[in-house]
């Protein structure tokens, strides 16, 4: 037995955010969402982008994640920055991790998000 991938990373939101996630996640950084199937509760949603999959599942009793977190690959950081920045999601380096260029962010909620290009 061994793993072999990852299938998909989910995030907490609270009830009724379906619409902040989408504008986020969608309208930021240009995933797009996916159809969840019948058998799973109508709340939430679900986003792909670039062979990342993100489940998004709302929380009775949400708090952000503020260290767990996905690290999102991107292909142009320095368009990304300003364009967040710009929506009101503030940014912020961290200590170098060869090969790649990086910084986070956080989503509406809180959670943190790290954004990375590889070099």
């Amino acid at each position: 037995m061994a793993v072999v991938g990852l299938d998909h990373v989910q995030l907490a939101i609270p009830e009724g955010g379906e619409d902040q996630a989408r504008a986020f996640f969608i309208g930021l950084l240009g995933m797009r969402e996916v159809t969840k199937p019948e058998t799973l509760s109508p709340k939430g949603c679900w986003f792909e982008g670039g062979g990342a999959n993100l489940h998004i599942g709302i929380d009775p009793d949400f708090r952000p994640a503020t260290k767990a977190h996905p690290a999102f690959l991107v292909d142009d950081l320095d368009e990304l920055r300003p364009r967040l920045e710009a929506a009101g999601f503030a940014t912020k380096g961290d200590k170098p991790v060869p090969g790649y260029a990086r910084f986070f962010t956080v989503d509406p909620f809180g959670n943190r998000i790290e954004l990375m290009q590889r070099l």
